[in-house]
């Protein structure tokens, strides 16, 4: 029995060791963690289960065979994140540059169909060179049969990516399917072809860094929501951010007993809208002063800015709000804003969350670059996210709700459960000006009749009383008592069961 448990803690250690004492200190000097020490950070003290630490490749091309390091470049396991389960895998650079193998896409998918059979989120830490070459196919059909894994589980438990080294190549797909993905500054980077394979092909001469680093897919492509400075902030806020999250399609999210009640008036929001339209505030104070105690988790913060997207809590309970931001380009939809708007919305609509949609939008944007890019399409996936989604949803309109735009923004006729609109509300088909030059074209020579024309028509329709008269809004209200409003809405809509027809699933114009 010693010579055996002898035995034991020699593997462990070796495999605890990883690819070594001097890769691992390369590792440190690069600013990063090791696969284990990122566990650690994530999960609570303690806590961590893992499976597969023996598991090694089976390779023997190559002189593969002499080189055997217990746990093929990945620590899998589960643990507990503020004491919920949570399953986690954490590719190990210092082992094979934390390739991929067959026996490590094993590992990664042993966890991920247990995430769904139990119902826990699956937060993967990414840091590999890509497949493992001397395996060939193998190596790729390692990789597929995580992305068939990656569909299996979308919709059903929450997946998070974290790129904290590089991912390029195939490996790419496994976190574009996922939920959420956070990268590291300066050290992370994402793409499908390196920038040696684009000098050869397109003759452009770009950097890691500037091809797919943190700063690129954060503010330019939008493939990640979140970009941080160090491993260790991007772990601690993965698990702040799992707090907001439920454990599956199944499980309510957690709910957070706090201090503020949903009586709280905010006295200040009542002069929150200037009283020139044309002037722009920021609608992440309305945000801030509705949430409980002010948290807000806002992703994608650097991307598509004329909508905010993110999480808070009301009466303890996560939301999912929706914003439109008139700070950015007047607050206007267009192809961006839509599209990341739109998963959002589903990604709520898919685990129960409620949604808050605060409305300031003059229409879509204009112009021939969004026509061109299929503003049509684009926009339609906002609508149909909206449209589809049985989730309790409650709107406020602030300020402009103009055109077609004020329908895909969570209007009543799209199911909107509860609709609210400020005093300052205009909603119109257009923006006065606009309305009148079309029809009174005639006068368009006499500014004086076009101003008289354009303030009758600001007094008829730049409001929300029309809105209200049809039943299209349930109730005009003062912008102090909005988050009393939105929490008393929330709480009846609590038991909400709503279900859409029987389909195979839908076609989401893509």
């Amino acid at each position: 029995m010693y010579e055996i448990v002898k035995q034991l803690e020699e593997m462990r250690a070796g495999a605890r060791a990883g690819g070594g004492a001097k890769r691992v200190e390369a590792q440190h000097a690069k600013g990063k963690l090791t696969a284990r020490e990122r566990i650690e950070v994530l999960l609570d003290e303690g806590s961590f289960e893992e499976w597969d630490m023996f598991v090694e490749h089976r390779c023997s091309d190559f002189a593969m065979a002499d080189q055997r390091i217990p746990g093929d470049g990945v620590v899998t396991g589960h643990g507990t994140v503020n004491g919920r389960t949570v399953f986690v895998f954490s590719q190990d650079f210092t082992v094979f540059g934390g390739s991929l193998s067959e026996p490590h896409a094993e590992k990664i998918c042993k966890i991920m169909d247990k995430a769904i059979q139990v119902g826990a989120p699956v937060i993967g830490l990414n840091d590999s060179g890509g497949a493992r070459i001397q395996e060939g196919v193998a190596s790729l059909a390692g990789y597929a049969e995580v992305f068939q894994r990656n569909v299996m589980a979308s919709g059903v438990v929450p997946q998070i990516s974290l790129i904290m080294g590089p991912c390029a190549g195939g490996a790419v797909y496994s976190p574009a399917m996922t939920d959420y993905i956070f990268m590291v500054k300066d050290s992370s980077y994402m793409f499908v072809t390196g920038p040696d394979v684009v000098k050869t092909v397109t003759h452009e001469t770009v950097t890691h860094e500037e091809l797919g680093g943190a700063l690129t897919h954060t503010s330019k492509s939008g493939v990640a929501d979140l970009a941080f400075e160090n491993d260790v902030e991007a772990l601690l806020e993965v698990r702040r951010f799992v707090d907001f999250l439920p454990s599956s399609n199944r499980a309510p999210a957690p709910v957070r007993a706090g201090e503020d009640p949903a009586e709280r008036e905010e006295i200040s929001l009542d002069t929150l809208i200037p009283s020139d339209p044309a002037q722009p505030y920021d609608m992440k104070e309305l945000i801030g002063k509705v949430v409980d105690e002010g948290e807000f988790f806002e992703v994608q913060p650097a991307y598509a800015g004329n909508i905010i997207t993110g999480y808070g809590r009301m009466e303890g309970h996560t939301v999912g709000f929706v914003a439109n931001q008139p700070m950015v380009l007047a607050g206007c939809l267009d192809i961006a804003s839509s599209i990341k708007a739109a998963r959002f919305v589903r990604f709520c609509d898919c685990f129960n969350i409620p949604i808050v949609t605060f409305v300031d939008v003059p229409g879509f944007l204009p112009g021939t670059a969004q026509e061109y890019g299929g503003i049509i399409k684009h926009g339609a996936k906002l609508l149909f996210a909206y449209a589809e989604a049985t989730v309790p949803k409650v709107t406020v309109i602030t300020r402009k709700a103009y055109g077609g735009a004020y329908d895909v923004m969570s209007s009543k006729h799209i199911r909107g459960d509860v609709n609210y609109a400020w005093p300052t509300a205009e909603i119109a088909v257009m923006g006065p000006k606009g309305a009148v030059e079309i029809i009174f074209r005639k006068d368009l020579g006499d500014p004086a009749k076009i101003e008289a024309r354009t303030e009758e028509y600001r007094e008829t329709f730049a409001n929300p009383f029309i809105a209200a008269s049809r039943g299209f809004i349930d109730d005009v209200i003062m912008p102090r008592r909005t988050r009393w409003r939105i929490c008393h809405s929330l709480r009846m809509l609590r038991d909400k069961k709503l279900e859409n027809p029987w389909k195979k699933h839908d076609n989401l114009p893509l």
